[in-house]
């Protein structure tokens, strides 16, 4: 049987109060979502808004092109079903055997606080189904209990965007926080690497990648964990 991997994708494309626009990171879906199909997952797309999740346009620059964002940019199929993705809430963990959140800025506005996605991961969690999360998206953990009413990172290696790539993005005045920070917050043992260096780690049932670099890292412990 094909293991099914539900990825979870934000609604949110306005970038603070600058005007300009942000979403998912191509990377940050692409690289994980082939490293899915490659081997032979079903892949399920949601965000809580259903249909077209926005794009961050920086993504998609020819500097940040690698070769899955070319498989992405030429793949119809995936684009189709980029287009047409589930409503959030109307979605269930018991359907899926794990779930991974691509990063991009859009999640630190609308999947933090968002209910569907608490519940969802602690599903998955309650059901010893790993959850995974890449970048900024490791910011979908922050508000996450475990089934003892902790935090979910509290006490587990986890990485997430850093404080130092944030300011190289020169974004530290505009996020409404800083992932490397609240992590720390909630009780997590936060780890890096040099910006933008490759770094995923597993914890339990929580794997987390620090930044686009470390994406397809993330979806491979992720599919080993899988089995």
């Amino acid at each position: 049987m094909a293991k099914k991997i539900l990825m979870v994708l934000t609604s949110h494309s306005e970038l603070g109060n600058t005007g300009e626009k942000t979403g998912f990171w191509v990377e940050e879906f692409a690289a994980p979502y082939y490293a899915f199909v490659d081997a032979g997952a079903d892949v399920t797309l949601a965000s809580p808004a259903g249909g077209q999740p926005p794009i961050d346009p920086t993504s998609t620059l020819a500097d940040f092109e690698t070769e899955a964002t070319k498989r992405y940019d030429a793949d119809s199929a995936a684009q189709t079903l980029m287009a047409n993705t589930k409503v959030l809430s109307e979605v269930n963990a018991s359907d899926f055997d794990a779930v991974f959140y691509p990063g991009g800025h859009g999640p630190l506005w609308d999947l933090v606080d968002n209910t569907d996605s608490i519940s969802l991961i602690e599903d998955f969690v309650k059901s010893q189904k790993p959850v995974a999360a890449v970048c900024h998206a490791s910011a979908a953990f922050l508000n996450v209990k475990d089934s003892d009413g902790n935090a979910l990172v509290a006490g587990k290696k986890v990485t997430g965007f850093t404080n130092s790539e944030e300011a190289a993005v020169q974004l530290t005045d505009v996020v409404p926080f800083l992932v490397e920070d609240e992590l720390i917050k909630k009780g997590g043992d936060y780890q890096k690497t040099d910006d933008w260096g490759v770094l995923a780690l597993e914890d339990g049932l929580v794997i987390t990648g620090q930044n686009p670099a470390s994406s397809e890292q993330a979806a491979k412990k992720l599919l080993t964990k899988l089995g």
